[in-house]
């Protein structure tokens, strides 16, 4: 019996996608929910598994060919229920021989490795002598290359050599060259932030603010805050999101998005935390963080980096936000101006936390001090607005005992 492989559903905003990789060719066998594809949107790439154990009969979309919802892209011939469950044992008695794979060295110990395994080795290209065997006297099982591929080094070599093929060559002057087709995810980021920077009035403001306060209560308690909340560390990050949830309550044009020629004002604080990923940069977005304690945000953040490293966020959870935030000072900047976010009319930036000598009462302290950038759309927000909110954020920052008394 054949069954059609098909494009996943894709929502409204995402009109169609790019076959990005197959994980099998034709005449491969396959197992239920195994991966075979990858298809890559404007926003995320998406897994396309296979519906039933048998074989790949044919693949209708190769990489780089554009789909839409529901297509169908390939076909898997299934298996007999006998045959498979025949097969499913003889691969598991298989995966138990050992095969020898000689060392470096004479003296080396020889390294064991099982058939299943050296076959996602060989297709990977990667090195045997790196990954530490979990099997019987340290033999590498399939599951040992699974967990290194999924780890992110392997996979993110093997993922992006396989969307983007390289193509080498000698540049006129007789030097060597690289061509990598841009990825669709990265294009659209390009796109959108050229739209923002050609179509909206944008200015930043810039403020700093004293890190001390916020970094003596982290010192204080991430320990208990770690043990409290089932290990979710205490970062800085949930104090910026909560400090800009009040501040945005107070100034509403700052949570607003433009619809045409219509305002619309948002009656809850929906913040995009930009995350970077191996394919670019992403915007999930924490959903009425005004409900949300610090700990909660953390969690969130955390969720959010980790699907973002393995390709795993999903399109509605990237959809919408009234607010972003983006944190330079992560990879070391310590001064930028964020790009707008459409049809949003404002972005924070956050930067490196820097020691410098400042006046205190008279005297002068060296303290940890962060520069904020506030990019925000001056058709809608007025001048004073985009500073008065920036300040409150200083403010409530500097004297973190303001964001439980709400004043």
């Amino acid at each position: 019996m054949t069954i059609e492989i098909k494009a996943p559903t894709l929502p409204e905003s995402v009109p169609d996608g790019t076959v990005a990789t197959w994980y099998k060719n034709v005449g491969d066998t396959v197992a239920r929910d195994e991966l075979l594809v990858d298809i890559e949107t404007d926003k995320v790439v998406i897994e396309v598994v296979s519906p039933t154990d048998g074989t790949l009969k044919e693949i209708l979309k190769d990489a780089g060919e554009t789909i839409v919802s529901n297509q169908a892209i390939g076909s898997v011939v299934e298996n007999d229920g006998n045959k498979a469950a025949v097969a499913s044992k003889v691969e598991r008695e298989v995966e138990e021989l050992p095969i020898a794979q000689a060392g470096a060295g004479s003296n080396e110990t020889e390294a064991m490795i099982s058939p299943a395994a050296k076959k996602l080795i060989e297709e990977n290209n990667l090195d045997a002598t790196s990954i530490a065997g979990s099997g019987k006297g340290g033999r590498i099982t399939k599951e040992d290359i699974l967990t290194k591929l999924e780890s992110g080094s392997a996979a993110k070599t093997a993922v992006s050599t396989a969307i983007a093929p390289a193509n080498i060559g000698v540049s006129i002057e007789g030097r060597l060259e690289e061509r990598v087709p841009m990825s669709r995810l990265r294009a659209k980021v390009a796109e959108r932030l050229l739209h923002a920077s050609q179509s909206t009035a944008m200015l930043t403001t810039f403020n700093e603010v004293n890190m001390k306060p916020v970094m003596d209560i982290r010192n204080r308690y991430k320990e208990e805050f770690e043990k409290a909340h089932d290990g979710t560390r205490l970062g800085f990050m949930s104090f910026f999101v909560r400090a800009c949830t009040e501040a945005l309550k107070r100034y509403p044009a700052v949570n607003a998005s433009l619809d045409g020629a219509d305002v619309v004002y948002h009656g809850y604080q929906d913040i995009g935390v930009a995350v970077s990923s191996p394919r670019g940069l992403v915007v999930p977005v924490l959903r009425n963080v005004d409900s949300m304690g610090l700990a909660q945000v953390e969690k969130e953040i955390r969720n959010f980096g980790l699907k973002a490293r393995d390709g795993k966020l999903s399109i509605d959870e990237m959809i919408g936000g009234t607010f972003t935030i983006s944190n330079g000072g992560v990879f070391g900047s310590l001064l930028s101006t964020p790009i707008l976010n459409p049809p949003q009319t404002a972005i924070l930036g956050m930067h490196k936390i820097q020691e410098r000598p400042m006046a205190v009462s008279g005297e002068v302290v060296v303290l940890p001090m962060m520069y904020l950038a506030l990019s925000y759309d001056h058709r809608m927000i007025d001048g004073k607005e985009a500073v008065q909110f920036l300040v409150t954020v200083k403010e409530l920052l500097e004297d973190p005992t303001r964001l439980l008394l709400e004043i």
